[in-house]
């Protein structure tokens, strides 16, 4: 038994030694093969593949640098003026340390101020308080990642000042850049528009579908820089593509290492278009000085006079040229410096100076600083009612409804009553003073701003003559075809079409009384374009004529790529006595207007308005000149002004004034046929 077992284990024991064998055998295979696998693979590497690879080690790739473009100008009219421009410059950039201590931020300031004192130009100096501004060590302007912007246009001795002691100088970087510069005389600025950096408008809900992926552009010469200035609004806005320019490129070949080896290639970039616009730098600045005057005028004026308007804040006003559409002037007053933006942005405290000023009230709702909601709450905004300017348009209406005839006789008593009598529904619709006119035609309803011929003859005619809201769609018909309630097209951004009240008089009241309000004026808010629209229309006899902004478009090489012509929006054909008519309405003198040099139509307003505390009354006024050649056509909106012939009737005086001289209404400019008249006195006292 015991032998059995032995032989078993003896048996088990080779088997065992026979299984090592095998697998060290194998193990010894194995590596074989594999070592002489990676020898083989060292020898195709060293042999076949080496060129190859030595080829793709020197490879040349490529690294570009985009370089930003210079920003076309923007002249006025004459092309004697530049608007806005850009220079280049270098400028001292901050990166600011998130956990800096004020105590050190001054230090650094003293420091900087002292290079700027010994090294930089005297009109440039920079207080340590205005350095630590810039520093923005609070964020108020940009986020920590952000560089600050501490100074621009530093001399050749600031920049190899901190060139040699950038050590010193820690998270300061000397960069060059373009700068946006505005006229000084602040001209037209909320037509013109700002700039801001890229980076702070790509991602604001209304800028996204302008700027959202500008900067991923596939074409490196349009791509957008993070921090490159752009368009926010105006004209800068509008006009982006053209005044941008494009990128320039610079090449660099790199290795597989991405390390440079050889000389850059360069593509310059492409200056952006210059603009000229249709502003003249002289009747816009003059016509914004009319306004400020005349503001200051109507407050101070005694309590007692027709003329004192203490809360009259600002006034709008839009001059147009008749046939062709061009705005010779477009101002929103009181305006602001553009300049305060030259950063990309503005602190708290420079923002809250200009909020209420930077935006256009001549196309858009634009309310004043007045404190406190509540108090704001007590005034109007620049969209206001039309009061009787309304009237012309008002009876052309009548005229083309059939309502009148040219001729039809309307004893005016005063009052012109609607509703049921004995109700609380019966309204009276009164004149201005409570004055009565007697017999009149529709020419001296217009003259005499008659509400009661508007109301009865032409609002309450017209309610009676279609069913429900028909009548109310077709005022609104005709009003739209005017350019009211519509826009003007004129490509402005933030554009008002204005605000329309009369559908809802009509819901809440009933048809008769919104088309009866609206008959004199007292139902739709519009703005100053949309009223010097119009009024061109009244001046040309019914062509809607596109506002005109831009007279032409060249290029960097000096080619004209785009030149202004006019563009009819729509025309309205009227009778030619229909036309006469409104014209001999608008014919009588008016305040202000005392001893003019040409012969003019006008139509003045003064429009109620509710607010918190009561009804107030806007100063509204059109006109157009000459009479007999109408040239310009002007609108006047002063909120709270008062009376329109009192209240920005005597602007208007000056806008026409301006452009006589300047630019002529018959042909000529004024000032130029007066410098003709004094050298002939000078030559034949000779």
């Amino acid at each position: 038994m015991s032998n059995q077992r032995t032989e078993e284990e003896q048996k088990r024991q080779i088997v065992n030694r026979r299984h090592f064998s095998f697998r060290l055998n194998m193990f010894f295979f194995s590596t074989f093969v594999l070592f002489s696998m990676l020898i083989i693979q060292l020898a195709i590497l060293q042999f076949v593949k080496a060129p190859e690879l030595k080829a793709m080690e020197t490879k040349i790739g490529t690294s570009s640098v985009l370089i930003p473009p210079i920003r076309g100008d923007i002249y006025d009219s004459t092309g004697k003026t530049r608007i806005a421009y850009s220079t280049s410059t270098q400028s001292l950039y901050y990166t600011i340390d998130p956990h800096i201590k004020e105590d050190k931020a001054r230090r650094i300031a003293e420091e900087l101020h002292a290079v700027f004192e010994k090294y930089g130009d005297p009109k440039e100096s920079m207080t340590v308080d205005e350095i630590i501004k810039e520093m923005d060590i609070n964020f108020r302007i940009n986020y920590a990642t952000t560089p600050r912007r501490i100074k621009s246009n530093l001399t050749n001795e600031e920049i190899a000042h901190f060139m040699e002691h950038r050590d010193k100088f820690e998270g300061m970087e000397v960069v060059e850049e373009s700068i946006r510069n505005y006229d000084e005389n602040t001209i037209a600025v909320q037509l013109v528009g700002y700039l801001k950096k890229y980076n702070k408008v790509n991602t604001v809900p209304a800028f996204e579908e302008i700027y959202g992926t500008r900067d991923k552009e596939e074409d490196p010469t349009v791509r957008y820089l993070k921090q490159e200035d752009v368009g926010v609004d105006g004209i800068e806005l509008m006009y982006q593509d053209v005044l941008r320019g494009k990128n320039g490129v610079k090449t660099y070949p790199i290795n597989s290492q991405s390390a440079i080896i050889g000389q850059p290639t360069v593509t310059k970039p492409d200056k952006g278009s210059n603009l000229y616009l249709t502003i003249n730098k002289d009747v816009q600045l003059k016509t914004e000085e009319a306004i400020m005057n005349h503001l200051a005028y109507i407050r101070s004026a005694p309590r007692s006079s027709p003329d004192y308007a203490p809360y009259a804040r600002a006034g709008y006003a839009v001059a147009m040229e008749v046939d062709t559409g061009k705005v010779v002037a477009m101002a929103s007053m009181p305006d602001y410096d553009p300049n305060v933006w030259k950063g990309g942005s503005i602190d708290s405290e420079d923002y809250k100076k200009i909020e209420f000023s930077q935006y256009n009230g001549t196309i858009r709702q634009v309310y004043q600083d007045w404190g406190t909601q509540e108090e704001a709450n007590k005034h109007t905004s620049s969209l206001v009612y039309l009061g009787s300017t309304q009237k012309p348009l008002t009876v052309l209406i009548g005229m083309a409804e059939k309502l009148i005839t040219p001729y039809t006789r309307y004893n005016d008593t005063g009052v012109f009553y609607y509703g049921k009598e004995g109700t609380s529904h019966r309204r009276g619709i009164p004149n201005a003073g409570g004055h009565a006119y007697g017999s009149m035609d529709p020419a001296r309803a217009i003259e005499k701003s008659s509400n009661p011929f508007m109301a009865e003859k032409i609002g309450n005619a017209l309610y009676h003559k279609y069913d429900g809201l028909e009548g109310v769609e077709t005022w609104d018909k005709y009003v739209k075809q005017f350019g009211l309630g519509v826009s003007t097209e004129s490509g402005l951004p933030w554009e008002s079409k204005g605000v329309i009240d009369y559908f809802h008089e009509a819901q809440v009241g009933s048809t008769q009384s919104a088309l009866i309000l609206s008959s004199f004026g007292q139902q739709a808010r519009y703005t100053p374009l949309q009223l010097a629209q119009y009024t061109a229309m009244l001046a040309n006899r019914g062509k809607r004529m596109k506002p005109l902004f831009v007279e032409k478009i060249i290029d960097q090489n000096g080619k004209v790529v785009e030149k202004a012509e006019p563009v009819v929006l729509n025309e309205i054909d009227f009778p030619k006595e229909y036309w006469q008519v409104i014209e001999r309405g608008m014919k009588s003198s008016v305040q202000g207007f005392e001893g003019v040099n040409y012969s003019f139509n006008r139509k003045t307003g003064t429009s109620e308005q509710t607010t918190s505390v009561g009804k107030v009354d806007n100063a509204v006024f059109i006109a157009y000149a000459p009479a007999d050649k109408p040239k310009l056509a002007v609108a006047v909106v002063v909120p709270e002004g008062g009376f329109g012939g009192r209240g920005a009737a005597p602007i208007a005086r000056k806008i026409f004034d301006a452009y006589d001289e300047e630019i002529g209404l018959y042909g000529t400019p004024r000032k130029a046929k007066q410098q003709e008249s004094d050298a002939a006195d000078t030559a034949a006292a000779e």
